[in-house]
């Protein structure tokens, strides 16, 4: 019949612009086996890039007073909650620190952790005057700690050239600031030697 002729010629043109790579013998063969998949060419998506957020620079920093503890904050009373806070952050992370744990275990383990909240006591050093000093770590960067004293006073204590001992339930543990030249996020994916040269 004449539709049926003319639903053949839109069928075939459809398909001839559906599929403009197919020869028209191919498409002949698809109208008589009544099967038509047509095919889909999806549009290439543009990927945005992702414009990375900027932080502020050192100097900008410095400049904020971002890392700067105001002197009526400067109280060891007020960190003692922290230490607190420290202690059972590191009982977890050593599973209690109980006596029959191995103290090379733990002594790995500390030294990758947070020290932020820790007391420390500087055992050894090539300046005499930092010898003693015992405090609350407040903050820790690349070649210093900021202990704060039980006497209120704030000491910026460096790194190198120093022996810090940490004591916790029992276990004392000894850092040498020389190997320990590190940020505290940066540690975390450190090996250490455990049997480390003593430098002083």
């Amino acid at each position: 019949p004449q539709g049926s002729e003319k639903a053949k010629t839109f069928v075939h043109g459809f398909l001839k612009r559906s599929m403009p790579k197919m020869k028209d013998e191919a498409i002949q063969d698809m109208l008589t086996r009544k099967a038509v998949v047509l095919e889909h060419y999806p549009k290439k998506k543009t990927k945005q890039k992702r414009k990375k957020t900027k932080g502020f620079t050192a100097k900008q920093r410095r400049e904020l007073r971002l890392f700067e503890i105001e002197p009526e904050q400067q109280r060891y009373a007020i960190f003692l909650p922290l230490h607190e806070l420290w202690k059972q952050y590191i009982r977890d992370l050593c599973h209690g620190l109980k006596p029959d744990a191995q103290p090379h275990m733990t002594q790995g383990k500390l030294l990758k952790a947070d020290l932020h909240g820790a007391i420390v006591t500087v055992t050894k050093s090539k300046c005499p005057s930092y010898v003693g000093i015992t405090g609350i770590i407040l903050q820790e960067f690349k070649h210093v700690f900021k202990i704060i004293t039980k006497e209120d006073k704030l000491k910026v204590v460096p790194k190198l050239n120093n022996v810090f001992s940490l004591e916790l339930d029992g276990f004392i543990s000894y850092i040498y600031g020389s190997k320990f030249l590190l940020r505290a996020s940066e540690r975390s994916a450190k090996k250490f030697k455990l049997k480390g040269t003593i430098d002083l």
